[in-house]
């Protein structure tokens, strides 16, 4: 049994859901304002808020961005007041991307100025699948919970993934490029490339593990993959459907092989592909059904994902 003086906060989407599959929704007393999976912690306290507006567009996204990473101001705030109120004993953040998630730094200097408490802070930092797993275990074991099961679950999926694609030829695995940004234009990596080629395609642009690089518009023309699929960071199926209009609507779209063969997709990016967390697996199982449609049927198309 958990603690019942435990009193978890978390501030990233991804280490909410790692709490929910451990079981340990009713410690969370307070979440991030992105937090959103499972349905059963919207209604609790938010304890950060974004310093930019998200309904612009992705080029004014980008530079607002920018400019407030140079001026050294986190992309979010933390609701200090809110956090006092809930005196957790912990706080689960992430030092992976300042873009995605309040910056651990900024956690630090906000648990200094708490008076009534002093939470443990726990920093997740996942750039490839096994991170996740890792994660996972380190969260169950700050809280006395076993996570060996959940991890199997989720390794077992892989594997399954992994297996079926084995008796495909390399001329089988089409090219993939999956697109995390449209302005500009920016191809997902961390743990995507891995995802791609563990679904049976040859991920393009990107390095395992990697921060997502910024892409010329030509080199995606030249390089021509044979499926393109939009992921963009935050953003769910209908925003992504408009995201992908601007890119759509250029001369040379037409000629790309992906979209001449209608091989390109929109995904929901926000719930699957941007959250490092138990779902990146059902990303993987995502990307399988739109790369081999003639061996994997999960049922994700139409929430997950559609063709564009």
């Amino acid at each position: 049994m958990i603690d019942s003086n435990v009193r978890i906060v978390s501030l990233i989407p991804g280490g909410t859901e790692i709490l929910a599959i451990l079981g340990l929704v009713n410690a969370i007393v307070g979440r991030s304002h992105e937090c959103d999976y499972p349905p059963e912690i919207k209604n609790l306290p938010i304890c950060t808020q974004a310093r930019l507006d998200s309904n612009t567009s992705s080029g004014e996204i980008h530079d607002e961005v920018n400019k407030l990473l140079q001026s050294a101001l986190s992309i979010y705030e933390i609701k200090t007041d809110v956090l006092e109120q809930l005196q957790p004993t912990h706080i689960i953040t992430q030092d992976q991307c300042d873009v995605c998630a309040v910056s651990f730094d900024e956690v630090k200097k906000a648990v200094a100025t708490l008076v009534h408490s002093q939470p443990k802070i726990i920093s997740l930092q996942p750039n490839i699948l096994q991170d996740i797993w890792i994660d996972i275990e380190r969260v169950g074991n700050t809280f006395g919970v076993d996570s060996v099961k959940v991890i199997e679950n989720l390794e077992a999926r892989v594997k399954i993934c992994q297996q079926k694609i084995q008796g495909l030829a390399v001329n089988e695995l089409p090219t993939v490029a999956c697109i995390e940004w449209t302005n500009p234009l920016m191809i997902a990596a961390n743990w995507i490339p891995e995802l791609v080629n563990l679904a049976g395609g040859q991920s393009l642009f990107s390095v395992v593990g990697r921060p997502s690089p910024q892409l010329p518009w030509e080199t995606l023309l030249a390089t021509n993959p044979d499926v393109i699929v939009f992921m963009p960071c935050g953003f769910d199926l209908n925003r992504t459907r408009q995201e992908a209009q601007p890119l759509t609507q250029l001369p040379e779209w037409e000629k790309l092989h992906a979209t001449q063969a209608g091989r390109v997709y929109i995904t929901d990016g926000n719930s699957y592909f941007n959250r490092p967390g138990p779902r990146l697996v059902d990303s993987l199982e995502i990307l399988a059904e739109i790369l081999h449609p003639e061996i994997f049927e999960y049922g994700y198309k139409g929430t997950g994902w559609e063709p564009l």
